[in-house]
């Protein structure tokens, strides 16, 4: 039953270490969604002759015009973005670096509060998992005593369920505030496409694994309970017969040295002390 309980537990420490693993690298990165912005070729000067678009201004005689035959997408330039629950980075269009700005700020107003409740959603159900952990590696040192393997096994379910509810919710809510951003932010920032990204995946993976966890804790918490039911009560049903049988084969003796009359009983089943005493008393 033991090493039974213990296995259990291993499996549930190692589903809720994963979860957390997750849930703590997509809460860091950047990369929820991702996709292209379409934003115009910038001007082009002397360091720049590339992927830029000429006004008409010649440098050599401001009074000639010259003529940009360049229309449609041709006049846009498609620079990669990324965004997570805090930042949200592109690429500068004039050097090879990114350009980060918070999240925060790029959703529309209306939408402030529902992001503020998913961060804060995100954060519980990261402390939660940790202590859903914390709880279940108190349980492995706890192995060899059943009833606090059981309150901790108890506590630790609990916790990691209200983490995976917690997840799931903020989950959602981030991916709506990114939707109505999509559509409503500044206009300078709005996807020319995009899709979810590795910390999305992660973030739902954290949750599969933390849905995992806590069925695994419950499963284990109702199966020590019953085997530890099973196994109490059956030493009670042992010592409740083996007492019956004492006291039967007692009153049994008695009555037979009482009316005269040798009834052959098993060796085995009495107890020699008891039948002395037995005859003592009838002698005295």
């Amino acid at each position: 039953m033991k090493t039974t309980r213990k296995c259990r537990t291993l499996l549930s420490l190692s589903l809720n270490f994963f979860a957390l693993f997750f849930s703590i690298t997509a809460f860091i990165t950047t990369y929820w969604c991702v996709g292209t912005q379409r934003v115009p070729k910038p001007k082009c000067s002397k360091l720049r002759t590339h992927q830029c678009i000429d006004y008409g201004v010649n440098e050599t005689d401001p009074n000639k015009v010259v003529y940009s035959w360049e229309t449609g997408d041709d006049r846009f330039l498609f620079r990669q973005f990324h965004t997570g629950i805090w930042f949200s980075c592109e690429e500068n269009i004039h050097d090879e670096s990114e350009r980060c700005r918070s999240f925060i700020d790029l959703a529309p107003a209306s939408e402030k509060g529902m992001l503020w409740l998913s961060l804060v959603s995100e954060m519980l159900y990261i402390i939660l998992l940790v202590v859903g952990f914390s709880l279940m590696c108190l349980e492995l040192v706890h192995s060899s005593n059943v009833i606090d393997g059981l309150k901790l096994n108890a506590f630790a379910a609990v916790f990691t369920v209200l983490s995976g509810l917690l997840g799931m919710v903020a989950h959602v809510m981030y991916t709506q505030v990114f939707q109505v951003t999509v559509s409503h932010g500044p206009p300078e920032w709005r996807p020319y496409n995009w899709d979810y990204g590795w910390s999305f995946c992660m973030a739902w993976a954290s949750f599969t694994f933390c849905m995992g966890a806590s069925v695994t804790t419950l499963n284990s918490y109702t199966k020590t309970v019953i085997e530890f039911r099973h196994k109490r009560g059956f030493g009670n049903f042992r010592d409740r017969s083996v007492h019956s049988i004492s006291k039967s084969v007692e009153v049994y003796t008695s009555q037979s040295l009482k009316s005269g009359r040798r009834t052959p009983i098993p060796a085995d089943s009495l107890d020699l002390n008891d039948i002395h005493r037995s005859l003592g008393e009838e002698q005295c």
